[in-house]
């Protein structure tokens, strides 16, 4: 019963975590991970990456992806589909191309260069909307351009990831011709919409006229571990499949009960082990041979999404200083690129060499956004005032 006292210290430490990270204004999400890399066998050893821990962290990421799926506002990516769709492309293209011309430079191979580049494309704005709270800025049209690109962001960035981890097919499944490979893709993605458009609101609606307890809750997990099931069998990777699980109830009358439902579940237990694993498989051996590559690819990682972002914004209207701020809104990559991260780890598109320094660039860029957002947001002030 050693599982027990293992998953024991993590809720403990994770939530004491938690509670310091957001005394001190940093996000939480860095406190668990903190406890992964003290806990684990990097620091103390007192917590190994065995198979408990895998399948509580598989079970997380899904959770947690399904979660992002849920709070996707199609509703205001329509309202601002232009300014979201320029912001969100070119903030992908830049880090993309950037990205890829790191791993290059450092020698990686090319799959994980390009991997590389997709990583760097997500955007995590859940930090950016805090503190978007906090300066009133959420209803401004900068705030829901920021939110309608992360919209666009989250679904562009997660095909790519899905196509790339199945061309490559890194994960020790047999090769397959790239057509019959791009047909099953194609074959999914209009399953995934059938569903989402006709099946899942049927069974929504099936749900909530059933006399059990919780039975849209459990409906919601069904749906959501079909769809993961099935973009796994597909190719695509579980969390693809969870992603749009959730984008499809969000369409439904349903979404906000669900949101209310399944994110205790998810906080409480399964997405800290989820960040406690990504901790755990930290290795600080090779840093001091990496200082270079880490500092270079934060800086990279950093004003690619700023500028990336602040040029969308631009070309559809903005001026530059509210163009600053919704590209600083971008810049964050917080547990998105943590997911995609431990996903190229083991579908062998990124090395354990590497592995450890682009989790602390992550991290980096998670903590160093907040304060780019809120600067950016105090000079358009003071500029508004002037005026």
């Amino acid at each position: 019963m050693v599982f027990l006292g293992s998953l024991c210290l993590i809720l403990v430490f994770t939530k004491v975590a938690g509670h310091l990270c957001n005394r001190i204004g940093v996000p939480a999400v860095i406190g668990e991970l903190l406890v992964g890399i003290i806990l684990g066998p990097a620091i103390l050893g007192w917590i190994q990456p065995d198979a408990f821990i895998h399948y509580f962290a598989e079970i997380g990421v899904v959770i947690l992806m399904f979660i992002a799926g849920l709070e996707s506002d199609l509703a205001l990516l329509r309202k601002y589909w232009k300014p979201a769709l320029s912001v969100a492309l070119l903030g992908i293209v830049f880090p993309m191309v950037f990205g890829f011309g790191m791993g290059e430079l450092f020698g990686m191979a090319f799959q994980s260069s390009i991997f590389l580049g997709v990583l760097f494309s997500a955007t995590s704005v859940s930090i950016s909307v805090q503190v978007l709270k906090d300066l009133n800025k959420v209803d401004s049209k900068e705030g829901a351009t920021i939110l309608g690109a992360a919209v666009v962001d989250d679904i562009v960035v997660v095909i790519l990831l899905g196509v790339l981890v199945s061309l490559f097919n890194t994960g020790g499944g047999d090769s397959q011709p790239l057509p019959f490979m791009l047909m099953k893709k194609v074959i999914f993605f209009i399953v995934i919409f059938v569903l989402a458009r006709w099946v899942v609101p049927m069974l929504m609606k099936i749900s909530s006229k059933m006399l059990t307890i919780e039975a849209e809750t459990a409906m919601a997990l069904i749906i959501c571990l079909a769809f993961s099931y099935f973009a796994d069998f597909m190719g695509m990777g579980s969390i693809i499949g969870a992603f749009f699980a959730g984008i499809a109830i969000s369409q439904t009358p349903y979404k906000h009960k669900i949101e209310k439902k399944i994110e205790p579940i998810g906080y409480a237990v399964f997405i800290p082990v989820f960040f406690v694993s990504i901790g755990l498989n930290m290795d600080f051996s090779g840093f001091g041979e990496q200082w270079l590559f880490i500092l270079l690819l934060t800086v990279v990682a950093v004003l690619t999404k700023q500028f990336g972002g602040a040029i969308g914004a631009r070309v559809t209207g903005f001026n530059w200083k509210s163009a600053a701020v919704i590209g600083a809104g971008m810049v964050s990559r917080g547990e998105m690129a943590l997911i995609i991260a431990k996903l190229g780890l083991e579908s062998n598109l990124l090395t354990e060499e590497f592995y450890s320094s682009i989790i602390v660039v992550i991290i980096a860029t998670t903590v160093i956004a907040p304060f780019i957002l809120k600067y950016t947001i105090t000079k358009q002030d003071e500029s508004l005032k002037l005026n």
